[in-house]
């Protein structure tokens, strides 16, 4: 069989492919450890000097977990997924404080998961074709490998805007929101892998590097932090239609309602909080929860499974969603808080 993931050093180069291309290189449990083991290992090892990850195929890095796996698990108990977290989790933890230049090449889809092994590295490259987002809201879940930590911090409300409406920011939009550094055209990554072999891998990346585009986020800042600044979901609602944009309302409305104050409170929770591993530790917590909680399963369904997209969301409506309902989100799992040790250093 071919492997999920294909990890080979080359002239100073640890290389990580994500293999799963007609998977859109989504995330198994398997290739998170084989991951964290590789940068454990290159981590002590003098002859490697850089980390390079790609995915393979056209379509993109990676489209994030593998979903159905959850799904199923949620239906059956819960008791894999807190596993997996726990170790992608872990992953972006290290990525984050990995001691030698770890490259990301966002190239096509990068979503959830996929953002968690990118976005997190010391150079992190988009192209006209990167597609970055964290979709999870609509699936009943909160964005977790770090999201809330990097969408808190992007300038003023446009991370709450990408976090609601589960977009899928450009590659401009992602630099200009924090999520990515250089911009290098599609067609230069395989010059750009070239040089990374031979050249120090910022020199690598300023050779082929141009400005991005216009951030058509950029250029919405107005409307967005002022409807975005409110204090519930409810109001933000109600801002965007006073401002004419009840198509955005509507997008976000289709959402999850217990997801969508989940996640508003966790990116205010998250834009005060001292680290990434606070931050991950309070998405484990949410992750946790939600295995229990019947929109993440009910998501999971009518977007990938059945593909009706007609999720049957419980509760349905915002109102029923209270306060003492998303408390429960933020609660220390039974089995124990999330520990962010590696799985090199356990």
């Amino acid at each position: 069989m071919t492997p999920e993931v294909l990890i080979t050093t080359r002239n100073g180069v640890g290389w990580i492919t994500l293999n799963r291309p007609r998977a859109l290189n989504a995330l198994t449990h398997a290739m998170v450890r084989a991951i964290d083991a590789a940068l454990t290992r290159w981590e002590y090892d003098d002859t490697v000097r850089t980390v390079v990850i790609d995915g393979a195929g056209e379509r993109g890095l990676c489209a994030g977990g593998d979903i159905r796996s959850i799904h199923d698990d949620a239906r059956t108990g819960g008791t894999a997924s807190p596993g997996f977290w726990a170790d992608e989790y872990r992953l972006n933890a290290h990525i984050a404080r990995y001691p030698k230049t770890y490259v990301a090449l966002m190239d096509g889809l990068v979503l959830g998961g996929g953002v968690g092994v990118s976005a997190h590295g010391s150079l992190r490259v988009v192209t006209e074709r990167s597609r970055v987002g964290m979709p999870e809201t609509g699936i009943g879940l909160t964005p977790d490998v770090g999201g809330t930590y990097l969408l808190s911090r992007a300038p003023g409300e446009l991370g709450t805007h990408a976090a609601l409406t589960a977009a899928h920011l450009s590659g401009a939009d992602a630099i200009h929101c924090g999520l990515a550094d250089f911009f290098v055209p599609s067609d230069r990554l395989a010059d750009l892998r070239a040089a990374l072999a031979v050249r120090e891998p910022r020199e690598a990346v300023r050779m082929f590097a141009q400005a991005p585009p216009d951030s058509g986020l950029a250029a919405d800042a107005a409307w967005i932090d002022a409807c975005y600044s409110a204090d519930t979901v409810e109001e933000i609602l109600d801002r965007l239609h006073e401002a004419g944009c009840s198509a955005v309302a509507k997008e976000i409305g289709a959402k999850s309602p217990t997801a969508l104050k989940v996640t508003l409170r966790a990116l205010r929770t998250a834009r005060a909080l001292p680290s990434l591993d606070a931050a991950l530790t309070q998405e484990y917590r949410i992750a946790c929860a939600s295995l229990t909680a019947p929109d993440l399963a009910e998501g999971i369904r009518a977007q990938i499974i059945d593909k009706d997209r007609d999720p049957r969301w419980s509760p349905a409506t915002l109102g029923e969603v209270t306060p003492a309902l998303v408390d429960r989100f933020f609660a220390p799992p039974a089995h124990g808080d999330l520990s962010l040790l590696t799985q090199g250093n356990r």
